[in-house]
């Protein structure tokens, strides 16, 4: 997937083992809630190493890629 010039990508620290991808979002900062992370996962707005992810309880790992609102996370 190419990364287009007004996209922000950052490294996010999770500490080794697994997060749920609702919680990564609110983590992150990419949304100010755990509700607004949920409804954008529900109504597909969320990108996982480049495809639509709709499962709020999906475990992320270290090299995962989630993109949201024209910012992008890598987890390490």
């Amino acid at each position: 997937m190419a990364k287009s010039s007004s996209e922000n990508t950052r490294n996010v620290e999770i500490g080794g083992g697994t997060i749920e991808l609702s919680k990564l979002l609110k983590f992150a900062g990419l949304t100010g809630s755990g509700g607004e992370a949920k409804h954008a996962i529900r109504e597909g707005h969320v990108l996982l190493n480049g495809v639509v992810e709709t499962r709020k309880g999906k475990q992320l790992v270290a090299g995962d890629r989630i993109s949201f609102a024209g910012e992008t996370v890598v987890l390490v």
